[in-house]
């Protein structure tokens, strides 16, 4: 069922999306409403449907949490998995990306992080950008699909 509805809520093969931190710690935690929705995300994208972008913000937010409660092997599994998954580009914050985030930010009144994500989807051309925050729907540029309106 759940692929059934994830195919419907998915651009066309081949075309780029770009991900919000969220959808990497729901598919993690294995969430108990986003957690398979976003594991079929990820199986989509490691068979090569979807080229993924995210920016490497998502991994310093990832981190945060193991950090903060010392488990280190915990954000050694994460930084591990994060930076190896199959057909997800990581892009730094550049000058660019940073000059995009200050204007998407600026007119839509987003936070710092949705506005770097924003920034790095758009730069990467992503048809959809898939995320949880509701100040998304604000944005006009690029297709923001919130996962409270699909599971």
């Amino acid at each position: 069922m759940v692929e059934a509805a994830a195919e419907q809520d998915f651009p066309d093969d081949r075309q780029c999306i770009g991900l919000d931190t969220n959808l990497f710690i729901y598919f993690l935690e294995d969430h108990p409403r986003y957690g398979a929705w976003c594991a079929a995300l990820f199986d989509r994208i490691e068979r090569g449907r979807n080229p993924a972008v995210t920016s490497t913000v998502t991994l310093l937010e990832l981190l945060v949490q193991p950090y903060r409660d010392h488990k280190e092997e915990l954000a050694q599994k994460i930084f591990a998995l994060a930076s190896t998954y199959p057909k997800i580009h990581w892009v730094p914050v550049t000058v660019t990306v940073a000059d995009h985030a200050a204007e998407l930010r600026a007119r839509y009144r987003l936070s710092t992080p949705d506005a770097i994500q924003l920034a790095t989807a758009l730069g990467h051309k992503a048809a959809r950008f898939y995320g949880n925050d509701k100040a998304l729907r604000r944005v006009e540029e690029i297709e923001c699909v919130i996962l409270d309106d699909l599971v």
